[in-house]
């Protein structure tokens, strides 16, 4: 006998499950949705975060969890097991709210050739659906955030309705990099000239719905202080207020099927021993890492390799935006770290015909400093210690202007030091470029059944490498950071190796074709007709966008089509 019973079972409370959740309760069904990971109290982990003199992006929400482990944000390895031959470095967690707790806020849509890139520019793999099949379901995820945006931007994309609210104000830092980037070209596209763009975000500019305008703290990453930034909590605090269920510490571990192959049961981990749920309809939405390896490890005599693979694709097609970044110290001060972490882009860039050659990418303009290349100002004091070579500096100039006045033994600390510390991060400026790979089903995630986590599940082992179209990418991105920074004038100019940005792409996509896809463009599994699939893991191809509102427009279009199906129901 099962322990619970709903219409629709949920695995994962992220943006996807909680939106679909809310959409069906709203309809009065009857959903239930299985958390692995707890519910974050937000005040106590900022308490936490300042409390902490060592702390990082980790902090507010350690420590983890042994009942819901997951990859940290500073060092993924603790979880993940990495067999090359690149690095794999993107990172979520698993809490009530999902990885929005720690997003960015970026709410860009993707502009209509990221659906058709076999067609246009003969690479990667088109979606069965385009740009004007989820324009509506777009604007209805910008309601429900909402999203805060300038209609008039040039994002690369028309728009049939504006903005719920008014756009996050472009910071100063903003209009400096405005007028310098004047007439500086792509390298290898010279017709695409750079222009700085207003980027919609997921943050309240206005007081709304209870929950206060941003307050530019500057510490959107890891956590947003006030709940002026969207993060799924909100969403699923809704959701229960219309009676959605909520099981927390619950860690889904098999799915079972009936002869015919539809989906029974889902059984899942409790610290009070493991427990089953039934239901009508059943809906996977537990990121791209932890979504196949739970349709993977849910294998048996009938599904060899796992549920939902009849195509061999499940696990397959990792993706992420590889984030070269830029950084340096700009002639004039730039006063960051007084506003979000990103207020503005450069957006014309993310489409072209050189993406018959390489990767596509956007241009974030960060407004916090050397924050994210560099760290926290205590490494940043141990840098400027060591850069300084034992010499003062002239009073109010940035790291890269010193006086020849040698240093008297122990004199580089205190008010000398804080001095050094606030001149130099007046001038600092970093830029971030997201660049886009291609689908590459060697590119993948397994279950690694020889190597358990502390709640004694397999943990994803990971096979991941950058092509040669994402490297051209990269090269175009460093070419065109030289050029952003000699326009600012800026010295000590620093170009990194890739990050991973934490847009995990891939691994269960969407296609017509149940051969070579894992869902249809309904995201229905091919294999099994009440299972669903949500999130990133059904995109075909990355894009140059950041994904969140992709994510939130398909889980919103679900909502009918489950709808839908219930009704036609026994």
């Amino acid at each position: 006998m099962a322990d619970y019973n709903a219409d629709v079972v949920i695995v994962g409370s992220g943006i996807a499950g909680s939106l679909l959740a809310l959409g069906l309760a709203r309809s009065r069904a009857k959903v239930l949705i299985i958390e692995a990971g707890d519910r974050i109290d937000r005040y106590k982990a900022i308490d936490n975060y300042m409390n902490d003199p060592g702390r990082n992006n980790d902090t507010p929400y350690s420590p983890i969890s042994k009942l819901a482990p997951y990859p940290p944000m500073m060092n993924p390895d603790d979880y993940y097991i990495q067999m090359g031959p690149d690095k794999f470095q993107s990172n979520y967690i698993k809490a009530v709210g999902g990885t929005t707790w720690h997003w960015l806020g970026t709410a860009l849509r993707f502009v209509p050739n990221d659906f058709r890139m076999k067609s246009a520019y003969g690479v990667g793999i088109d979606w069965p659906i385009g740009y004007s099949d989820l324009e509506d379901w777009y604007y209805k995820a910008e309601q429900e955030l909402p999203v805060a945006g300038d209609s008039k931007a040039p994002l690369g994309v028309e728009r049939s309705k504006p903005y719920p609210t008014p756009a996050i104000p472009m910071t100063y830092l903003d209009k400096i990099v405005e007028k310098a980037f004047a007439g500086i070209s792509l390298p290898d596209a010279p017709e695409i000239k750079l222009s700085v763009a207003s980027t919609p975000q997921g943050r309240l500019s206005v007081d709304r719905d209870g929950r206060p305008a941003c307050c530019g703290s500057n510490n959107c990453i890891p956590m947003c202080p006030v709940g002026a930034k969207y993060d799924a909590s909100m969403t699923i605090q809704k959701a229960e207020e219309l009676g959605v269920q909520v099981l927390t510490n619950a860690t889904a571990n098999f799915i079972q099927t009936d002869d015919d192959g539809s989906i029974t049961a889902i059984k899942f981990k409790t610290p009070q021993g493991e427990k089953t749920a039934t239901g009508k309809i059943f809906v996977i939405a537990a990121h791209a890492i932890e979504t196949p390896k739970l349709l993977l490890m849910s294998k048996s005599e009938k599904y060899p390799n796992g549920l939902a693979n009849s195509s061999d694709q499940v696990g397959r097609n990792l993706m992420d935006h590889n984030c070269v970044l830029a950084y340096g110290l700009t002639k004039e001060p730039v006063y960051p770290y007084q506003s979000p972490l990103s207020t503005s882009g450069v957006e014309v860039v993310k489409d072209g015909s050189f993406r018959s050659k390489r990767g596509a990418f956007r241009i974030e303009i960060g407004n916090d400093g050397w924050s994210w290349p560099v760290g926290y100002p205590d490494v940043l004091a141990e840098t400027l210690i060591k850069s300084t070579g034992g010499r003062t500096q002239k009073k109010n100039s940035p790291l890269n202007e010193r006086s020849d006045t040698p240093a008297k033994p122990n004199q580089l600390y205190g008010t000398k030091l804080r001095e050094m510390i606030k001149n130099n991060v007046a001038h600092e400026i970093r830029f971030a470029f997201l660049v886009e790979q291609l689908p590459d089903p060697e590119n993948r995630i397994v279950p690694a059944y020889d190597q358990l986590d502390s709640n004694g599940m397999p943990r994803p082992k990971l096979y991941y490498k950058l092509d040669d179209y994402c490297k051209a990418g990269i090269k175009t991105a460093i070419d065109t950071q030289k050029l952003m920074l000699d326009s600012l004038g800026c010295t000590q100019q620093h170009h990194s190796a890739p990050w991973g940005a934490g847009h995990i792409v891939g691994t269960t996509r969407m296609g017509d074709d149940p051969k070579t896809s894992v869902v249809s463009k309904d995201l229905r599994s091919h294999d099994h007709k009440n299972l669903f699939i949500l999130g990133s893991n059904t995109f075909p191809t990355v894009a140059a966008s950041n994904p969140t509102l992709t994510i939130a427009a398909l889980s919103l279009r679900a909502v009918e089509t489950i709808q839908k199906q219930l009704l036609d129901m026994p």
